[in-house]
Formats: C-alpha cells, sequence, structure tokens
C-alpha cells in the first residue's frame, strides 16, 4: 500500500492544478517553484524518485521480509532527507532535491511511520497463503 501511494505522489507531482506553478517545474534544484497540492516543492527529479520509491515498494511487498526491509530502510531514508532539509541553505544549490520546510515535517513523519509500519509487520504473526 505504501508503494502505491508513493506511485500515486509521482504521478501527480507531474499533474498541472494538482501541482500549481507548474510552469516552473525544473529538472532538479531549488529553482523549482512547483509545488505538489500548493505545499510540497517539487521537480521532475524528484517525481521520478517518488515513482521509482513506489515501484520498488510494489516489488518488494511480494514478502514480509522483503517488505519489512522497504519499509524500515525506506524510513531510514527519508529521516535522512528529514536531516538533509533541516541543515541545508533552501536557497542553496544544495538544495538539489528540492525541498521546503513542509517537506521536512513530510519526511519526518513519513520515516517515523514507515520505521513504525516496518516493526509492526514484524510482530505480526506470520500469515500463510493458499491457493485457490
Amino acid at each position: 500500500m505504501v508503494g502505491v501511494v508513493f506511485l500515486l505522489v509521482g504521478v501527480l507531482g507531474f499533474v498541472p492544478g494538482v501541482t500549481s506553478n507548474y510552469d516552473s517545474l525544473r529538472f532538479a534544484g531549488h529553482h523549482s517553484d512547483a509545488l505538489l497540492l500548493g505545499l510540497f516543492q517539487v521537480s521532475i527529479l524528484h517525481n521520478i524518485v517518488h515513482l521509482l520509491f513506489g515501484v520498488a515498494g510494489i516489488l518488494l511487498a511480494r514478502t514480509r521480509g522483503a517488505a519489512r526491509a522497504y519499509l524500515i530502510g525506506g524510513g531510514l531514508v527519508y529521516l535522512l532527507l528529514w536531516l538533509y532539509g533541516m541543515v541545508i541553505n533552501h536557497q542553496s544549490p544544495a538544495n538539489f532535491v528540492p525541498v521546503n520546510p513542509a517537506d521536512n515535517w513530510l519526511h519526518l513523519i513519513l520515516g517515523l511511520g514507515m520505521i513504525a509500519l516496518g516493526y509492526v509487520l514484524a510482530l505480526q504473526p506470520g500469515k500463510t497463503r493458499t491457493t485457490p
């Protein structure tokens, strides 16, 4: 399910109207003024990363261990992105992703949430699939 959400976010980042200032969408960098849902700064690179992250999530959801690794590993990546967004100057070339304060808070929530889901998945008793 998490992978599907990332895939949807990646697609919506390319939809004018859902993404405001769409005409200012750049490949990368802080000069991209496009805002997903009028709030989260995006670029073509940012959208592609969401799409790839979504595809990875869908593929890794096939097994419990892979899904858990995706959630915990992805959560750690998002916590690193949160830290990155907190320490860089958002108007500098270092902001190549790009991120803004709304992205920073979202990355923190996503990171913590994904890690928590990964641990909850580990606590659930194993379920076996039966074939019809």
